[in-house]
């Protein structure tokens, strides 16, 4: 992301200049420009510049802005400002859709007053995240509109005219991205800032807002008028159109980032195609697809994941008997799975058009390349309450432990020497998977959730757990942030999204008004006191607390060296007993061997000192490198 000073060009009205923007930094002034009055949203990547952005400059803008406590409540607070007359904008990642996706399905319904964009950033390929998924397809379920900007400018641009779309049907749309779209970089042309609505106003309506079923029969009737109506916008939409190479003999129909992708394509090997780029889509122009089908023998489709385009062309064909030969995904031309890039769209068009490659894709083997795992920082807290854990389960003589973890920087527990995941699958779930785990065995259940995870949707799993009589061990990993998607703030910590001073909810005063007796509040630096409070947990029955508390390594540092208490630690090789605790069971990155001896990279070392503690090193050989 830009720097600060150069962030706030993002707040310049002068149309027609031109910044080289992020896509996500892009949507940031899309809707600044747009006149957004609330944004919100819980981070996640790919989205989480966006929030990064109006975080800093929403008081400039004119925004109010929220890191919500989790998605559902995020497009929850959006929509209730769209209904009063704001513009409204709600972002997250992919996964995060599925947290929002029930009041999605009502407010599709109910409709709103002022704009309201909801923003999916999904994740082709999964490069953070825990599944793949295709939201394009909740535009459908939520029979809602559907905008996919290619690049920067059309990021910026498309979020405005999403709004257009929002107000002409007083219909929420949906504004899809992929990772590739968000985090590539490009030049954008600004446009004019529109005046924001200085307040919202509320005027009742309960036919209209209220979703009782005697009002939503006649809601859904009118939601897919709103759609029937927005068929024509679509053929029409200024962001829909036709480019033609050569004579145009192939006609190829595509969206989103995989349009840049088949450009690049049709760049190298001078492709003769007609291309109908889509920006809208959802509905689909169905005239536009219609002349376009008649006029090409031959049609391929090119997108990313899901065949979405493609089930709607092929029905299109079918229903206006265009007699034209179609290709895509359901044929097998193409991959349903991960993102493109050119030698994989290349190597499906040439069996489609006939032209030879000039590199066919070549499979790596993965034999040759250097294992590189993810890890935890130098320093990182969580690493010291896994290396405790691991050590009272053993201390303790337990056998085939179960661990759950959960959504963040701490799954990387799952990772050798650690092993202390075996199942995640999504936020909050890690206390809810303890509890039935706990029923459906007579393991010991230690359950894993960070503290920000914790308030997205680990409490009502806690609740359960303990009106359940679930015996259970949570380990809640705060570290006094939102760390993985870039330390954003959240409910535990008294600082928010505006940087404005913030009430703090305590985590421990939570656990104990729900009943839980068994609540411990531990450093995770300090190993004997962690280690004492994980074996009390584990000879307690029913389920047990422990918040293990210490701010994310990263913030420590920065502090650290600005107040120039910087320090780092070393091993002394003559008391060094060659013991290998340390390395193979600690594992700090900054610990390595050379030349049969363990020593400590000064560039690395977080100067944390838990390695220094006898639960790592019983001989002290490490300690504290003096300076003079």
């Amino acid at each position: 992301m830009i720097e600060m000073s150069e962030l706030k060009q993002l707040l310049i009205n002068e149309p027609g200049k031109k910044l080289f923007l992020l896509g996500n930094e892009a949507i940031a002034r899309g809707a600044i420009e747009a006149g957004v009055r609330v944004a919100t949203t819980y981070p996640g990547t790919p989205s989480s510049e966006v929030g990064n952005v109006l975080s800093e400059l929403a008081k400039q803008a004119g925004i109010y802005f929220q890191f919500s406590v989790n998605e559902k409540v995020a497009i929850e607070v959006a929509y209730s400002s769209a209904i009063s007359g704001l513009r409204s904008f709600v972002f997250m990642k992919h996964v995060g859709l599925n947290v929002a996706a029930d009041p999605l399905m009502s407010i599709s319904y109910t409709g709103v007053r002022a704009g309201l964009v909801v923003m999916s950033a999904d994740d082709p390929s999964m490069f953070s995240s825990q599944n793949e998924q295709d939201n394009r397809n909740y535009a459908e379920l939520a029979h809602i509109p559907l905008i996919e900007p290619s690049n920067s400018q059309e990021a910026k641009d498309f979020l405005k005219y999403a709004f257009e779309i929002s107000e002409m049907e007083h219909i929420p749309v949906l504004f899809r991205t992929t990772t590739r779209v968000s985090h590539q970089r490009g030049m954008v042309e600004l446009g004019e800032i529109a005046k924001k609505e200085e307040a919202g106003f509320f005027k009742s309506d309960p036919k209209n807002f209220v979703a009782l079923p005697v009002n939503s029969m006649g809601l859904k009737e009118g939601l897919i008028k709103k759609m029937e109506r927005l068929k024509t916008v679509s053929d029409n939409s200024r962001i829909n159109r036709i480019e033609s190479y050569g004579s145009g003999k192939y006609g190829i129909i595509t969206s989103g980032e995989a349009y840049n992708v088949l450009m690049d394509t049709v760049s190298k090997y001078g492709l003769d195609v007609s291309i109908l780029k889509l920006g809208f889509t959802n509905p689909l122009p169905e005239n536009m697809v219609t002349t376009f089908l008649k006029e090409h023998e031959n049609v391929i489709v090119v997108e990313e994941l899901d065949p979405f385009l493609e089930t709607r062309v092929r029905m299109i064909a079918q229903m206006h008997s265009t007699g034209t030969k179609i290709f895509g995904k359901i044929d097998g031309y193409f991959t349903f799975s991960h993102e493109y890039n050119p030698d994989t769209v290349a190597g499906s068009l040439s069996r489609i058009m006939g032209f030879n490659v000039e590199q066919v894709p070549v499979e790596i083997d993965s034999s040759m390349l250097p294992p590189r795992p993810p890890v935890l920082c130098p320093g990182c807290p969580h690493r010291a309450t896994y290396y405790a854990v691991k050590r009272a389960v053993k201390m303790s003589n337990i056998k085939d432990p179960i661990y759950s973890s959960d959504i963040g920087c701490y799954s990387l527990g799952v990772y050798d020497p650690y092993d202390e995941a075996d199942v995640m699958i999504d936020m909050g779930s890690s206390i809810g998977v303890g509890g039935g785990f706990s029923n459906a065995t007579g393991q010991k259940v230690i359950s894993f959730i960070g503290d920000s995870t914790f308030f997205h949707s680990g409490i009502p799993g806690l609740i359960n757990a303990v009106h359940n009589e679930a015996n259970v061990v949570l380990i809640v990993l705060d570290n006094r942030t939102t760390a993985m998607t870039g330390q954003q703030p959240n409910p535990g910590m008294n600082i928010n999204g505006m940087g404005d001073a913030a009430p703090e909810v305590s985590i421990e005063a939570i656990v104990k008004a729900i009943g839980i007796q068994y609540v411990k509040v531990v450093d995770p630096y300090d190993l004997k006191s962690t280690l004492l409070a994980v074996s009390g947990a584990l000879r307690n029955e029913g389920v047990s607390v422990i918040v293990a508390r210490r701010e994310c390594a990263m913030i420590r540092d920065e502090r650290m060296r600005s107040k120039k208490e910087w320090k780092t630690y070393q091993v002394d090789p003559e008391k060094c007993k060659l013991c290998m605790n340390c390395v193979e069971k600690f594992s700090c990155p900054a610990i390595f061997i050379e030349g049969g001896k363990i020593r400590i990279d000064q560039n690395i070392c977080d100067g944390c000192g838990v390695c220094a503690e006898p639960y790592v090193c019983p001989p002290k050989a490490i300690e504290e490198v003096q300076t003079a």
